[in-house]
């Protein structure tokens, strides 16, 4: 089964045959290079689906994955991850195994066919040619064959002619006899063109042009199993990739099979405990007895504090802060819960984090703790570094200039030494809160203890914005959140006849405190005040700017120097 003899005639339709072969072969890499771009457009969006939904960094969706489904969240979007890489994979070996090969063979068929082609038409012309020749020397040979009969018949009508001279007989034999001549020379030039044509036309048909189909079927055969081959490839190119997917699966599967609801209830309590002990039951106040009316320790008086104290006839009312003419150890204490609560809903809060309860508190502080040892590290670390680099320049001068490390060093050292303190500073206030420092003097305990079981209360009932009734239940008054109960005690006659305090001493603000709450004053940074009274050990000194203006801000935000006389020199930082 051969072209060249099957199809010896048909070279016009294997033109037309070969040429849509190729276009076949153009249709298939178009259809692989959209199957490529396909590809990556779907591993682009895998990547950015697996981007949007990882957690920002130093941001709170990162605190939250610390549970376990979230790591298995995570999890999932760094295999889909990698998964969207194995797509990637796939267009890069489609590009190069199939779309780039099969380009370049294409080429290559090209000049290959129109080679093929053009022997096939050069060898067509020359037969044609040749054919053209055959048919000159046959006409040529009938016109002389014609032309020697007419000669013939001349001479013989001039030969039976009596009244023609014999020299025109003569004239008309040499005539005829030129032309019979001229007749056997074409005779002779026909017979050989005929067969030479004839063997040309033999080589022509029986050898050139199957030879040149057989090269031309060759070459299709060729297309024909590339194209095979590349669909091969195509389907191997994915099936490659498949174990490395089943392996993303598998880790997505892994980490589903992960998560822990009981690790990541516990997780729930280490991130929200407050340490605080509930509250204990509440004394019953018997109002049969004739006795006068008191306030139990551990309940809240019907008396709301909004911030106002409510002048009482014949009391000297001198415009000052209520809560804080006494030293009230209870008023303070609540004031300083508001602060608290108040910090946390607005998202801010102290350095020594004092507004966070005590459990959230000692993790916030120990996890500062950790940064302040990792940055010290760091420090340490570069300061190594460029000893040995100073050491190196002492012993190779040519190398650089000693000195010139001196500076950095210097300032290396500086920093170590601030971090230091940072360091020190937030330990100290860890030790505090873990209970290995003393917080208050024996003397502060005794006067702020007969206020726990009170405060306790106070604070709940505070929270929960409740008021007690006389039948003994309690009703919601959403409408004044900013509303405390504070219970009545014996000093409150004395708040309104106090005098002002004597100055002890200055301080300076290191930091601006916005003193958004009762009983609290605002500082700007750098400004200088008097301090009024020290800090008995709650956290909070108390100021005054001028006559009028006067309150109670966090230690950690001043620096405080008591005048010698008073106490001695001592300094908060």
């Amino acid at each position: 089964m051969s072209w060249g003899t099957e199809l010896w005639d048909q070279f016009d339709n294997l033109e037309k045959h070969t040429q849509w072969g190729i276009d076949v072969l153009e249709k298939y890499i178009k259809f692989v290079k959209e199957r490529t771009e396909i590809e990556i457009s779907y591993a682009k969006q895998l990547r950015n689906l697996s981007k949007k939904y990882q957690p920002k960094k130093n941001s709170k969706e990162e605190e939250e994955y610390k549970y376990t489904s979230c790591k298995s969240f995570l999890a999932t979007l760094n295999e889909m991850n990698d998964y969207a890489g194995q797509h990637e994979v796939i267009s890069e070996n489609m590009t190069f195994q199939i779309t780039a090969e099969l380009t370049r063979f294409v080429q290559e068929l090209k000049q290959e066919r129109k080679s093929h082609f053009h022997d096939g038409r050069k060898a067509q012309q020359y037969i044609e040619t040749s054919w053209k020749q055959l048919e000159a020397s046959k006409r040529r040979f009938e016109r002389d064959c014609k032309e020697a009969d007419r000669a013939q018949q001349y001479f013989e009508k001039m030969d039976a002619d009596i009244n023609v001279t014999k020299a025109d007989v003569e004239k008309a034999r040499q005539q005829a006899q030129i032309r019979h001549q001229m007749a056997d020379d074409s005779k002779a030039e026909y017979s050989s063109i005929l067969q030479k044509f004839n063997h040309e036309q033999r080589e022509h048909y029986h050898t050139q042009i199957p030879n040149i189909f057989q090269k031309i079927q060759e070459m299709e055969e060729r297309r024909i199993v590339r194209l095979g081959e590349c669909m091969k490839t195509y389907a191997e190119v994915d099936r490659q990739v498949i174990p490395i997917i089943g392996k993303c699966l598998d880790g997505i599967t892994k980490a589903a099979e992960s998560i822990d609801q009981k690790k990541d209830s516990q997780l729930v309590i280490e991130a929200f405990k407050s340490g605080f002990e509930p509250p204990g039951d509440i004394d019953f106040e018997d109002f049969t007895q004739p006795m006068k009316r008191t306030v139990s320790e551990s309940s809240l008086s019907n008396s709301r504090w909004d911030g106002k104290s409510e002048p009482r006839p014949g009391s000297k009312s001198k415009g000052k802060l209520w809560p804080f003419i006494k030293k009230n150890k209870l008023s303070l204490k609540l004031i300083t819960l508001n602060t608290q609560v108040w910090n946390l809903i607005e998202g801010g809060g102290p350095e020594d984090f004092s507004n966070l309860p005590p459990e959230q508190r000692r993790k916030k502080l120990q996890q500062k703790v950790d940064e302040l040892n990792k940055d010290i590290q760091k420090e340490m670390d570069q300061r190594d570094a460029l000893t040995k680099m100073k050491d190196v320049y002492i012993k190779n001068p040519q190398m650089g200039d000693a000195a010139s490390v001196d500076h950095k060093l210097a300032e290396l050292g500086q920093n170590m030494e601030k971090l230091r303190l940072e360091a020190q500073k937030f330990e100290g206030w860890l030790a505090e809160v873990e209970g290995r420092l003393p917080v208050r003097t024996e003397q502060t305990r005794r006067q702020s203890g007969m206020y726990d079981t009170q405060n306790t209360s106070a604070v709940n009932n505070c929270a929960q914005d409740r008021e007690s009734s006389p039948d003994g239940s309690y009703t919601e008054e959403p409408s004044q959140e900013s509303e405390m109960k504070v219970p009545v005690t014996e000093f409150d006659d004395e708040f309104d006849d106090e005098e002002p305090l004597p100055t002890i001493g200055t301080c300076k603000a290191l930091y601006t405190f916005e003193g958004q709450n009762e009983g609290t004053i605002s500082v700007t940074e750098g400004e200088m005040l008097y301090v009024i009274e020290e800090d008995k050990g709650d956290g909070w000194t108390r100021i005054r700017r001028n006559e009028e203006e006067e309150g109670y801000v966090p230690t950690s935000y001043v620096e405080v120097y008591l005048d010698k006389n008073a106490k001695g020199a001592m300094t908060y930082i």
